[in-house]
């Protein structure tokens, strides 16, 4: 044996050993999808109009704080559709400064007088469009982030058909209702001053100001501390600032924690603006009271002691996986809008178990079916295209369990196609051999002649299959980007193996004796 031949033999015999390294055991290296291992399948609907809605709220809110500060009095600003508001109560004095105080407003809202002292604004139609946008791609960012946290080996969360739905795929996920939980929570915090209360009812709340709540007021639902561990907590509401003076935006991280009672609570920190914001906030409110509301709801109260810059903790009636679950959904960020569910499936992993029976039966089968036809018409020849294939799908496993790629039934369809390819290759010198062979050239002539010639004709085909699977792999959904990866990477191997594994097995088998016809 040649050295040049013992070292391609090692190399081939280093490529198999490091490939079955990678995917043995498969049931701990390779990884499953969805349709394989069980899940959950899910499409949910962002709800654009919310996110337009809390817009012009809050830039009503931000005008009518903006003019009480230059000292306007009189004037309302109030939301009245999801993409207008009108401010009233305008007086002639008053307009100049009006008018100077709307430079902002006046970038994404066209503005039309509908009386005398009042106006209608509207949001711009670009805005509008450019907004629903980023909402939907906001909502995907953060769904994206609370699915990381969770632990789902290779989620999918992508852009549906419409362009406000939203892919949700959660393999190996077995407490549905959390992950819905998780996904679905608005989780918007803001940090408000307490005007008054607390209340036992919103009809007590609304008569400590006559009934006239004014328009910088809200009334809010929550849930007054216990005073000892045990006790229940009453239901209250308070009247708070609407407009807050830090919200989750503002938050740096946020982790689960114990109160003074040793109750789970969830404690968080701001970033450096944010920091600034609250520390200014506090240390001109102290003495009173702070509402920490959590998706409209006031989750506790306490009196402001003392300047608080960089660190605060909600507390409340929470188990410890729901102060978990809440510290994962702030550190995630607030969604934009809520959710809808469209669409729901569970796949149990009875089914993905028989899915990869059937894969595993219909690529045995294949395998079986290639191998009588190869052993038939090519003869002796043929066991060197078998030998050829089973490493081009050893390696194959072994490539996609090191990259981490995903296994899912459209990849086992992949599997099953990397083995018509290696077929394919292997025909293809096969033929050329022949047609060398019948020009009455030696055998190993024959041989290095069928294997140089086809050469490029193997390498053409095989990237223009890779052109198609990048181009499958770029705009296809979940399924289908799973047969794109499984395709490319058989593809890559089989040009390892039907070119260089092959002529090895063929140089292996006429440097041992010398043959003067070959078997094919």
């Amino acid at each position: 044996m040649s050295k040049n031949l013992r070292w391609k033999l090692l190399v081939i015999l280093g490529v198999v050993a490091l490939a079955v390294f990678a995917f043995y055991p498969p049931q701990q290296k390779v990884r499953l999808g969805l349709d394989l291992k069980g899940g959950v399948h899910m499409v949910l609907r962002v709800q654009t109009d919310d996110a337009l809605r809390l817009l012009t709220e809050g830039t009503a809110d931000q005008l009518r704080e903006q003019l009480r500060t230059a000292g306007l009095t009189g004037i309302t600003a109030a939301a009245t559709g999801t993409t207008t508001f009108t401010v009233s109560g305008v007086t002639p004095e008053q307009d100049a400064v009006f008018r100077s105080a709307l430079s902002t407003v006046e970038l994404s809202y066209d503005r039309a007088s509908s009386g005398p002292g009042s106006y209608t604004f509207e949001m711009k139609p670009n805005i509008v469009v450019d907004n629903r946008e980023s909402t939907v791609n906001q909502a995907l960012q953060t769904i994206e982030r609370r699915v990381n946290e969770l632990g789902v080996a290779e989620p999918i969360v992508a852009r549906h058909s419409a362009a406000d739905q939203i892919l949700v795929q959660l393999p190996g996920v077995t407490d549905v209702n959390r992950a819905k939980e998780i996904i679905r929570s608005t989780a918007l915090l803001e940090l408000k001053l307490v005007e008054q209360g607390p209340y036992p009812d919103e009809t007590s709340a609304r008569q400590a100001y006559g009934g006239n709540v004014p328009p910088d007021v809200q009334i809010l639902p929550g849930r007054v501390e216990a005073v000892a561990p045990g006790q229940p907590a009453t239901a209250v509401y308070y009247a708070v600032r609407r407009v807050p003076a830090v919200t989750g935006r503002d938050l740096r991280s946020a982790s689960p924690q114990l109160d003074e009672y040793n109750r789970p609570a969830v404690g968080f920190s701001f970033n450096s603006e944010g920091a600034q914001k609250f520390g200014a906030f506090t240390g001109t409110n102290i003495g009173r009271q702070l509402a920490v509301v959590l998706d409209g709801r006031v989750q506790t109260a306490p009196r402001i002691e003392s300047r608080i810059d960089y660190e605060g903790r909600i507390t409340g009636t929470f188990t410890s996986q729901e102060a978990a679950d809440l510290a994962l959904t702030l550190r995630s960020g607030a969604l934009p809008a809520s959710l809808t569910y469209l669409e729901e499936r569970t796949v149990g992993p009875s089914l993905g178990a028989e899915s990869i029976r059937a894969g595993v039966t219909a690529a045995a089968g294949g395998l079986l079916l290639v191998m009588l036809f190869l052993l038939v018409y090519y003869k002796v020849a043929g066991f060197n295209a078998l030998t050829s294939i089973v490493v081009n799908l050893i390696v194959l496993l072994g490539l996609m369990a090191y990259l981490g790629a995903v296994m899912t039934l459209p990849g086992i369809a992949g599997f099953i196609l990397t083995i018509g390819m290696g077929v394919d290759s292997n025909v293809l010198i096969f033929e050329r051999i022949k047609e060398e062979l019948a020009t009455a050239k030696g055998v190993r002539q024959a041989v290095a002649a069928g294997f140089d010639r086809v050469f490029l004709t193997i390498l053409d085909t095989h990237v223009a299959s890779l052109i198609a699977a990048a181009f499958l792999f770029q705009f296809g959904t979940g399924p289908i980007r799973g047969f794109a990866t499984t395709l490319t990477i058989g593809l890559l191997s089989n040009v390892f193996t039907a070119v260089f594994v092959s002529r090895t097995m063929f140089e292996l088998v006429l440097s041992r004796r010398q043959v003067a016809k070959l078997s094919i």
